[in-house]
């Protein structure tokens, strides 16, 4: 079954994949910028590589999944001048950068662990390997590829070019790049335009600085990855991911600077992920037009219809290829919502059918099928809809129009949970008996609550006592014979 295909960003092709080391796997993930609560952008590449993380212990690897966490050193727009976004951010909330940082990174971590994510082998920070930073910037300088000026370290992207190729991850050429790269204020420390910082000399107000031999100051975004990557998984690793956006400048640079340090190219399979848009358009913090993990979670936000469950965003997400686009709308999120509780339902059934001794329906096609789709590039809204096509087998088997034996019954439960709980890392969220007795009739007296405000057409009563039971994942309905309620799964 482990006939595994990878789409190389680097090579612009599907290759089989086979680990530098036999049966171990080293991946690289650039985490987030904890300046601000995690957003459903941040949610793709946290589902789409957890899935990565999944499958490959599934097949039986060790692995070290390494995501970082960047602290310091990303300026605002991504460029070598500017504002540090932290710095922005607590200046704005009259923080100290470092009650930034904790304030989001334990969201961020709420957040993932809501949906369902694995927690990586090693999640590194920035500002605690700066020592491994300036240690990889003095090498660079060493063997002729950075230059420093005025206290900053740049890299020497055309020295670079002479011997190597800038460009070979993205496409890009360097003579577009050189003639298309912007000309800032306070860039004139460059000997070129299309260099990029290794390191900063802070101004007298900035307040994250270290000493180096160069200046009191700060590194660069980009040679934060590439310290910390060589650190924990050496020279030439395995799988390095992260967003589409990343790939130029952040990954480009990475591989530079890896490549001229070690001599080797850093990374044998590069994986990236689409966007997630609204309307068409990037969702991010610096377009302002994004919506955060928990305001999904509880519905606060208007251009939300209801709130939705973190295994509903999982599901929605899933239902796309990490490769495609996904546009955010509420008519989307609620169709997830219903083919996810429909598949869980289908599971809980199959679990109680009885197995027949009449001529049974053979699973073993379904295994085959399954293994396809995520070996096809973790192909999952494929994957998806082969296992959508086992629900409608198990709802032929519940109205007896085929039957299924033990043994077929008992490999299709653990196919269906192996690839829906452990590899997709869906939650099947079962409520006991004892659990809805014990909350049925408080949420009774609840709903004849807000039929009698409706009644007396006090509509906020009613709107905000239906609103704060989605909050706890209680769905009730209206009907003609009345109201009632279930736990959202």
């Amino acid at each position: 079954m482990n006939n595994l295909k990878i789409y190389n960003t680097q090579s612009k092709k599907k290759e089989t994949f086979t680990p530098v080391n036999n049966g171990k796997v080293g991946m690289y993930v650039c985490g987030p910028t904890v300046y601000g609560n995690a957003h459903l952008g941040h949610a793709r590449p946290g589902i789409t590589f957890d899935i990565v993380y999944r499958y490959l212990l599934h097949l039986g690897y060790k692995v070290r999944y390494v995501r970082n966490i960047t602290d310091v050193g990303h300026l605002v727009n991504d460029l070598d001048e500017g504002e540090d976004k932290i710095i922005k951010k607590a200046k704005i909330d009259n923080l100290e950068p470092m009650e930034v940082v904790a304030n989001y990174t334990r969201s961020y971590h709420t957040d993932m662990k809501k949906l369902n994510n694995l927690d990586p082998s090693i999640e590194p920070t920035a500002t605690g390997h700066i020592i491994e930073q300036i240690e990889l910037i003095k090498d660079i300088i060493s063997k002729g590829y950075a230059y420093e000026s005025n206290g900053d370290v740049y890299f020497d992207v055309s020295k670079y070019n002479e011997r190597y190729n800038y460009g070979k991850l993205s496409g890009r050429n360097i003579e577009d790049l050189i003639s298309n790269t912007r000309i800032l204020d306070g860039q004139s420390s460059k000997k070129k335009n299309e260099d990029f910082a290794l390191w900063k000399k802070a101004k007298k107000n900035h307040i994250m600085s270290w000493p180096s031999p160069w200046s009191k100051g700060f590194p660069g975004w980009h040679i934060e990855c590439s310290a910390m990557s060589l650190k924990y998984l050496g020279s030439s690793f395995d799988i390095h991911g992260g967003g589409m956006d990343l790939i130029f400048p952040h990954h480009e640079a990475e591989i530079a600077q890896s490549s001229v340090s070690t001599g080797q190219d850093p990374v044998k399979y590069w994986m990236h992920n689409n966007m997630i848009t609204i309307n068409g358009q990037k969702m991010g913090k610096s377009l302002g037009n994004f919506i955060t993990l928990d305001e999904f979670f509880t519905g606060q936000h208007e251009k939300l219809s209801k709130s939705f469950s973190p295994t509903t965003i999982r599901f929605f997400i899933l239902q796309a290829h990490y490769r495609s686009p996904l546009d955010f709308s509420n008519m989307a999120l609620e169709s997830s919502e219903k083919g996810l509780q429909k598949l869980l339902r289908s599971i809980n059934t199959l679990e109680k059918i009885k197995p027949s001794k009449k001529n049974s329906v053979n699973t073993n096609s379904y295994k085959k099928l399954f293994y396809e789709a995520i070996n096809d590039d973790f192909n999952t809204p494929i994957l998806i809809s082969y296992i959508f096509d086992v629900v409608k087998l198990i709802n032929n088997i519940k109205t007896n129009k085929v039957f299924i034996d033990k043994k077929n019954k008992n490999e299709l439960i653990l196919l269906m949970k192996t690839f829906c709980f452990d590899i997709l890392g869906l939650k099947n969220n079962k409520v006991s008996t004892s659990k809805k007795e014990d909350f049925s009739k408080l949420i009774k007296i609840l709903i004849q609550i807000r039929a009698t405000a409706k009644e007396d057409k006090n509509y906020t009563l009613a709107d905000s006592i239906r609103s704060k039971l989605e909050r706890l994942n209680i769905v009730i309905n209206d009907n003609k014979e009345g109201t009632n309620w279930d736990f959202d799964t």
